[in-house]
């Protein structure tokens, strides 16, 4: 991760945004951290986790957490169409066979993802309690989750768009990028050497081996 450190970006991240599945690597990066400071000086930020409060979304087939492999997902690149087919598809309480009967909304994956996008608390406890009531049905609370979900998805898609309107942008911002980490990760390196008293030793190193090249070569 590039963030800032000092007057320059470089490759020591202070933070670190991660999944819960995911903590465990972080934290070897922790430790690992934590024991070059303490052998060879301040070198590396011990880097903090940020997880969201919000677990893993469940699939919109309500069998398990929302993966690509499984195909229970809604993309950010699909078409408002696309979001509106899978989300009249989406799995509800099984045991609410008519728009009058009461429903529960725990775990219902339509008011789980009701209640990580709609950018509209009012209309999701409006819905949840017309839900538990029996009086509104599952076409209408799906239709208000996929009219949130568009509006979610929206600024995305239109820049996803100016992405595509200007060819070889993004291929550009890949090289950019990694020439710039490439200089940076030589300079966190550098640091590395001089922490531990190799500079010297690696830079001896490099001259013997260059003199051995050149003689190679036939080179004076």
């Amino acid at each position: 991760m590039l963030v800032e450190h000092g007057s320059t970006r470089c490759v020591k991240a202070n933070a670190v945004p991660v999944g819960k599945d995911n903590h465990a690597h972080v934290e070897v990066t922790r430790e690992i951290a934590r024991r070059f400071n303490h052998l060879y000086g301040e070198t590396f930020p011990v880097p903090e986790l940020i997880t969201s409060d919000v677990s893993s979304l469940v699939g919109t087939d309500g069998q398990a957490k929302a993966s690509k492999s499984l195909g229970n997902v809604i993309y950010l690149s699909d078409s408002a169409e696309e979001v509106r087919k899978k989300v009249s598809a989406m799995y509800t309480d099984p045991n609410r066979v008519r728009a009058d009967i009461p429903g529960s909304d725990e775990g219902n994956p339509v008011f789980v993802y009701h209640d990580a996008f709609n950018d509209n608390p009012a209309e999701v406890a409006e819905l949840n309690e017309r839900y538990r009531a029996g009086t509104v049905g599952d076409v209408e609370v799906k239709d208000a989750l996929a009219a949130a979900l568009n509006r979610f998805l929206e600024p995305i898609r239109e820049r996803r768009a100016s992405f595509e309107a200007q060819p070889g942008l993004v291929d550009q911002i890949i090289v950019d990028g990694t020439e710039r980490t490439r200089r940076e990760v030589q300079q966190a390196v550098s640091e590395v050497r001089k922490a531990m008293g190799l500079a010297g030793a690696y830079n001896q190193l490099r001259r013997k081996a260059k003199r051995a090249q050149k003689k190679a070569a036939g080179q004076p």
